[in-house]
């Protein structure tokens, strides 16, 4: 468990599924810079920033290459790191073959499974989500082959310019950014994230689980002190969750730099 702790006016804030780069990169930018202007917005509260992966359509660490592109959001990253800022990335579905390249270069932790935190005496449980709870054995296996040592030493055989462009192609011609399930709830029962949390609960006890990988934002409640949270995303909800003392919320971000509080979908009227 990692422990943080900062004072009584700052929060910590929560974001998930950029998916910079799809479905080109023209298209990309104006979210970009969205999402620029976000992090400048937040910076002069923020106490602790969680990105809970997907940030990137595709990303593929060779030894001595990474994707082009992303240079306005990697040198703010790094900036808001430099001045202080705990930063903690989640390896989500498309960027799973990240390394180390965030630690050496950012100084940001990268985790490829979910973690527990205790902030200022909150427990939280956070992670990405893909291939969590039961279901989705088509995924599971796919993963498995994907980040299996052999599968990426093969890819790495192929030249950059081939291997970044193939795949690009695929995750966008697949719909892998955000297909027509992500676009309605599925019900508690369905919804694999929910089931997987509810079998967590017993025995981690925290008070708040945070993940993206759906798409759809969600507050689900596990009890009077425990909530499941999606985070949903910043392609169609600009959505992000904010932990302020004991209350977590989601928020959305308008193009001119607004704040909204967002009403996410949920089992109760609140």
């Amino acid at each position: 468990m990692i422990t943080i702790n900062f004072p009584e006016d700052k929060s910590a804030f929560f974001a998930s599924d950029q998916h910079f780069g799809a479905p080109d990169i023209a298209s990309s930018v104006p979210r970009e810079k969205r999402f620029l202007l976000w992090l400048e917005t937040i910076e002069p509260e923020a106490g602790a920033l969680f990105l809970l992966g997907d940030l990137f359509d595709f990303w593929f660490e060779y030894q001595t290459v990474v994707p082009k592109g992303f240079v306005r959001i990697l040198g703010k990253l790094a900036q808001m790191k430099d001045n202080g800022l705990p930063i903690y990335f989640f390896v989500g579905n498309h960027d799973l073959w990240m390394s180390d390249y965030f630690e050496k270069e950012l100084g940001i932790p990268v985790f490829h499974r979910p973690q527990q935190f205790t902030i200022n005496g909150t427990k939280l449980f956070v992670g990405h989500g893909d291939g969590l709870g039961p279901g989705d054995k088509g995924y599971k296996r796919m993963k498995k082959v994907f980040t299996n040592p052999f599968s990426k030493w093969l890819f790495r055989w192929l030249h950059p310019d081939v291997g970044v462009k193939l795949a690009q192609y695929l995750s966008t011609k697949n719909k892998l950014i955000s297909g027509d399930e992500d676009a309605k709830f599925l019900g508690e029962e369905n919804e694999w994230l929910v089931q997987y949390v509810k079998r967590k609960h017993p025995e981690v006890r925290c008070q708040y689980y945070i993940f993206g990988h759906r798409h759809l934002p969600m507050i689900i409640h596990l009890s009077d002190n425990a909530q499941y949270i999606n985070l949903g995303d910043w392609i169609s909800y600009f959505t992000f969750g904010k932990f302020y003392q004991t209350n977590f919320s989601l928020f959305s971000f308008s193009e001119e730099g607004f704040v909204h509080r967002f009403r996410p979908i949920s089992n109760r009227d609140d």
